[in-house]
């Protein structure tokens, strides 16, 4: 099932949004009377809840980011009061009711297990606190979406695929390892993969994997190997880095050394490493500033309710199985493989070439133009 739909194909950046608040000034959105409102000034806490810690993004970029921003919005006079679920659903519910007694002012919710999280998000919404879903669209009365466009990370894996395979892939053999069930942007990702690869090439085991877990992506990977046989598999669609770090190490243990194409998402530090030295053949960029900076905008504009400054950052509508046209804002992705880490995450600033290109991996990075 769709989760959304797009009112425009747009590739979101920092600076257009800037360019869109610059637009609209301080201009105070309107309540159903037509009456000017606006909650608070600067003084805003914005309550931050993200799912796991075991993908690196979470603490590296987006709390600190989102921090940061709220910060700069408010003239050094708003807060973030953060707290990391752990991939415990029920922990989650807790530490976002929590919020609500606490009375923070607006609530960006990653979220565990997106229908377990609707209990609380309708309580939020009876406290008068909006809920923000970030980067997973949680169910319940959310009052606006911040993620990446999922479909699109679907759809630049699946032909990031038949690009490695070529025209005479007929009758290739593909194993799906798919993301958390619990996770709605595993199927949007799933969906969006199986638009591109779908009568292109034969889809021979696919499977979802609880919690994300590289070591589960391996056993995936193990049982795909038994039953397709090593030599068999064409390509291995992997939802994200991690899980491709697991299936590489289990099409290792098996013994192979000519490694079929992998794809992934994130990129994950230890992935573009690997895509450096071809064991992974590439990941999707996704340029977390950008939805980091995005989303602690539209907190700090919806709790001030300044609602047509809101309304201009959320340009596109998503629904989710409880609401309908959900305020969104959905930032654009790129694929990235050997000849784009440059103008990518080394373009951006996610990481420095020293970084990437260590020790181990000074002459994988000499032969992809890479100096550190």
């Amino acid at each position: 099932m769709r989760t959304r739909t797009r009112e425009a194909a747009v590739a979101v950046s920092v600076s257009a949004l800037a360019l869109s608040l610059a637009a609209c000034g301080s201009i105070l959105g309107s309540d159903d009377d037509g009456k000017a409102t606006e909650k608070k000034g600067d003084d805003v806490t914005v309550g931050l809840l993200l799912p796991e810690a075991e993908t690196a993004r979470y603490e590296k970029f987006d709390h600190p980011i989102i921090e940061k921003q709220v910060k700069k919005l408010t003239n050094d006079k708003g807060k973030v009061v953060y707290a990391n679920a752990g991939e415990d659903a029920a922990k989650q519910s807790s530490q976002l009711d929590q919020m609500v007694a606490d009375q923070v002012d607006v609530i960006l919710v990653s979220a565990v297990d997106a229908k377990k999280i609707a209990p609380a998000v309708k309580k939020a919404k009876e406290a008068d606190i909006p809920v923000i879903a970030y980067d997973r669209l949680a169910e319940g009365p959310v009052s606006g979406y911040v993620a990446f466009d999922n479909e699109l990370v679907g759809q630049v894996q699946g032909q990031a695929i038949l690009k490695a395979l070529g025209s005479d892939r007929k009758n290739s053999k593909i194993v799906m390892i798919n993301g958390s069930p619990t996770d709605p942007n595993a199927a949007v990702f799933k969906e969006g993969a199986l638009s591109q690869l779908q009568n292109q090439v034969k889809i021979a085991k696919s499977y979802d994997t609880v919690g994300w877990k590289p070591k589960t992506a391996a056993a995936h990977m193990t049982d795909a190997i038994t039953e397709i046989g090593k030599d068999n598999i064409a390509a291995v669609y992997s939802a994200n880095d991690g899980m491709a770090g697991g299936a590489i190490k289990a099409l290792k243990a098996a013994g192979l050394t000519d490694l079929p194409p992998v794809t992934g998402q994130d990129a994950e530090l230890s992935a573009v490493q690997r895509v450096v030295t071809g064991e992974q053949y590439m990941t999707v960029y996704k340029p977390y500033p950008e939805e980091a900076v995005g989303a602690a905008q539209m907190a700090v504009r919806i709790a001030q309710g300044r609602m047509v400054e809101f309304d201009a950052l959320a340009g596109d509508k998503s629904d989710n199985a409880t609401t309908k046209n959900i305020p969104s804002l959905l930032v654009s992705v790129r694929p990235l493989t050997r000849d784009t880490i440059k103008s990518t995450v080394i373009q951006d600033g996610i990481y420095k070439t020293g970084e990437i290109c260590t020790a181990e991996f000074k002459a994988a990075c000499a032969t992809v133009g890479l100096k550190g």
